[in-house]
């Protein structure tokens, strides 16, 4: 990993706390992203702390911290915010105490809800509420009785909607899924407790006491988003769910104020990460959603991204082609997994499905992470 002098200017100095996801940004599965225990640790001796953030509702704070430990991260469990944590504040605030809620999701999640003040049921009858969290577990069953308690008139909270679950397998059903499953049963829509909601991004701001925190995240369509519906800045990080290809044609709402390759980026100025024009590169459109671009000496293939975002991003965004002018610029549209052999262009989309290349392009850091990541 390349070592860059830290600043002043830095964007760390900017900050006063990280508010870091998990999955996809520290770790992958059980194993720490490359750099990241690094720059932990680096920016706490600065004075700069990092608080555990996670849409992840299956494990207990005390083992997340347990498992950053593990992995090397100072943390301790009022280090960790989860949006089991949330969901259970959102129905406190809602239900008298000692109310029962039937809970679709782990014991973890279960406790959250007793230490809230509420009581736990596993009968629909009873439920006055339903709260919905990630669990490997979630069968046929519990789905049933969770759709009888709706269509009753429950309180519903979801702790969170992401759709998938990064593994070592690769993408595998989230909670977002099966929150899926109950609205097609009920015609429900939840109350969201987990990012992109801002509520549980709140509770961490809240916890730490801090006046300018950072948000960092692998995924636009939370980690982002919820930074930017929390009125925080935002940092992408391309080690987990999101490529460049997607954030390229992100909506202005996921949109990051900075894109890098990992937490080694922390270091950096943010003149150097923020989207926009970046010497030795050059992006102009072309027509509409068609852009080329051009490298004259551009060495750093995340520079040609954040000025093809910059252009992209001005002239309306969406869905667009990428067209390569030489040899230096289609080396780094494949080294961001935006090229295709022999052609020099690609369509870019919503979704993108070119992760694996994109993480081996690591010009910010040098690391090499091209494995598969987890969020």
């Amino acid at each position: 990993m390349t070592t860059h002098t830290t600043d002043a200017a830095d964007l760390l100095s900017r900050h006063d706390a990280v508010l870091a996801d998990l999955d996809g940004t520290l770790y992958r599965g059980r194993g720490a992203v490359p750099g990241a225990v690094e720059a932990v640790k680096a920016a706490l001796a600065r004075g700069v702390p990092t608080f555990y953030v996670t849409n992840n509702a299956s494990r207990r704070p005390s083992d997340v911290a347990a498992h950053l430990v593990e992995l090397g991260y100072p943390a301790d469990d009022g280090d960790v915010v989860t949006s089991s944590q949330a969901a259970a504040a959102m129905l406190a605030a809602q239900l008298p105490a000692g109310a029962r809620v039937l809970v679709v999701g782990t014991d973890a999640l279960a406790a959250e809800v007793v230490a809230a003040g509420l009581a736990v049921t596993e009968r629909a009858e009873d439920a006055v509420a339903v709260v919905e969290g990630h669990s490997p577990d979630t069968g046929w069953r519990v789905l049933a009785e969770a759709s009888v308690a709706l269509r009753a008139g429950a309180v519903w909270v979801a702790c969170n909607l992401d759709a998938t679950l990064p593994t070592e397998r690769g993408l595998l059903p989230g909670n977002g899924a099966m929150v899926s499953v109950l609205r097609v049963a009920t015609g429900r829509e939840p109350q969201v407790a987990g990012k992109p909601a801002p509520e549980l991004l709140h509770t961490a701001v809240e916890r730490t006491g801090a006046k300018s925190a950072l948000m960092v995240g692998d995924r636009l369509d939370s980690d982002i988003e919820g930074g930017r519906a929390a009125g925080l800045p935002t940092l992408l990080v391309l080690t987990g769910v999101s490529d460049p290809a997607e954030l390229l044609a992100a909506p202005p709402a996921l949109r990051p104020d900075y894109v890098a390759a990992d937490l080694g980026a922390l270091t950096r100025t943010p003149e150097e990460l923020a989207p926009g024009h970046r010497p030795g590169w050059d992006a102009h459109v072309t027509g509409p959603g068609r852009l080329t671009l051009t490298g004259s000496d551009g060495t750093e293939p995340l520079d040609a991204l954040r000025t093809l975002c910059a252009v992209h991003w001005a002239a309306g965004g969406g869905a667009a082609t990428v067209v390569a002018d030489g040899p230096i610029a289609e080396r780094a549209l494949r080294a961001l997994g935006l090229g295709t052999a022999g052609s020099g262009s690609a369509t870019v989309g919503a979704t993108g499905a070119a992760a694996p290349a994109a993480r081996g392009a690591r010009g910010d850091t040098g690391t090499d992470d091209a494995g598969a990541q987890h969020r």
